[in-house]
């Protein structure tokens, strides 16, 4: 659980110590799960969300979500998604909205008649709930996010606050990683995406989260560290989260977290000195040679299967006649779908039955965009185009966001590998609709 303590290396620490405690006794990550709900829930309603105590504590859960998937803590597949609606909820209940969250509201509406065509036409053998449940109750987790975010003030020191809240569960499922899998060279045997390395669960999902917490690492290192001790940590920090990365085989989230990174240098340089561009020079400089370096790692680990992996070739050296693990052949099942179904398309759920008899694969949909087309037809344009919009004209008018294009890069493409099968896409999109003011020249501290 989050300590009230400024003191980062301290609690980093004590997740270490929690991610060994969930490798060796891995019931109690269901006590961790009910622990983060109902503490979050508490100390919003106690404190009044007076501290934006509701952006932490969903960074928490966001950051642990898939660490309490990969230690069976989830109470339901989809609690970490209840859990950021609860908090929002409450958020909004203390807080109230802002007249900016209108298009969220649409996009909401224009979810309805997708679930209601939905419900009407999935066959008798499927669950209804759950084929509804799973593909919408992202996107709805990403319009109640956006509502209670929209234009809450926030500064420098908040993000400083809620970087570290969703890394420490982030370093705590690193410690169990490694626990899990100590010997690489016994598991590697191919170039797909690889579960035993990744924690005996989802790789595109472990993937997903050590990318977004590359980023994190980097904000951290670039703004927030004031000493050379912590800044030698984060570094160490940012390479492991890199190596287990790209052992998952998983390309997408690695691929995501170098981008933002690239994203706010680009972001940042504005509202630097020239001192401060040197410095950034220099650690960038240093990351480039210290990332060859991971990666000549994982290859000689791997036994230059990481290489081929990235290559798109087969374990043989040959290239693979998918170089996306067969996701465009999802993809471009859902775009014919849209195109038989321009209007109303095919309902929510509808899609991996309809998929079954087009190209004989039961697979859920990995691209959120297309299954937005083929489920919701026009009204699915009409929300991916609200979704794409309303970030870049908050930053038009709100340039101080200097994370904003970052968080705006991880949910595009996060949706595009992932679709949104965990929440942080959801709630990491909410954040580009924050009202930024940074109080401090926002430099690159060195102390």
């Amino acid at each position: 659980m989050p300590i009230r303590t400024n003191n980062y290396l301290n609690v980093v620490l004590l997740h270490l110590l929690l991610g060994v405690l969930l490798f060796v006794f891995r019931p109690f990550a269901v006590v961790y799960s009910v622990l983060i709900l109902v503490g979050g829930c508490y100390f919003i309603i106690k404190r009044k969300n007076q501290n934006n105590e509701v952006l932490f504590w969903t960074a928490y859960l966001v950051g642990a979500e898939v660490f309490l998937r990969m230690t069976k803590g989830n109470i339901g597949n989809e609690f970490a998604k209840y859990g950021v609606i609860i908090f929002m909820l409450l958020g909004i209940y203390f807080k109230g909205i802002s007249k900016k969250s209108i298009p969220f509201w649409f996009f909401l509406l224009f979810l309805l008649p997708g679930i209601i065509y939905g419900a009407l036409n999935l066959s008798f053998e499927v669950d209804i709930r759950k084929a509804i449940v799973f593909n919408v109750l992202g996107p709805i987790c990403l319009a109640i996010s956006s509502i209670y975010v929209v234009d809450k003030p926030f500064t420098l020191s908040d993000f400083e606050k809620l970087s570290r809240w969703m890394l420490y569960p982030i370093a705590a499922m690193l410690i169990y990683l490694f626990l899990y899998n100590p010997n690489i060279r016994d598991v590697v045997t191919g170039t797909d995406s690889n579960s035993a390395t990744s924690g005996g669960f989802g790789p595109n999902q472990v993937s997903t989260i050590l990318g977004l917490g590359m980023f994190l690492v980097f904000v951290r290192l670039l703004f927030f560290s004031k000493n050379i001790f912590v800044s030698v940590f984060n570094v160490f920090f940012l390479l492991l989260l890199s190596y287990r990365g790209l052992i998952t085989f998983s390309r997408g989230g690695v691929y995501t977290g170098l981008t933002m990174i690239i994203v706010l240098l680009f972001a940042v340089y504005p509202f630097i000195s020239l001192r401060g561009r040197f410095k950034i020079n220099i650690v960038g400089f240093f990351l480039v040679v210290f990332g060859m370096g991971v990666f000549a790692y994982s290859v000689s680990q791997t036994g230059g299967l990481i290489l081929n992996r990235y290559k798109g070739e087969d374990a043989l050296g040959r290239e693979k006649a998918s170089k996306f693990s067969g996701r465009e052949e999802l993809a471009a099942s859902e775009f014919e779908m849209f195109l038989e179904n321009p209007i109303t398309g095919i309902g929510v759920g509808k899609s991996k039955e309809i998929r079954k008899e087009m190209i004989g694969v039961e697979s859920a949909s990995h691209n959120e965009i297309t299954r937005m087309l083929s489920e919701h037809g026009m009204l699915g344009i009409l929300g991916l185009i609200t979704l794409l919009v309303t970030p870049l004209l908050f930053y038009f008018n709100n340039k101080q966001h200097i994370l904003l294009l970052s968080f705006f890069i991880f949910w595009l493409l996060t949706i595009n590998h992932a679709a949104m099968r965990i929440a942080a896409p959801a709630f990491i999109y909410s954040l580009t609709l924050l009202k930024v003011i940074l109080v401090e020249k926002a430099t690159v501290h060195r102390e």
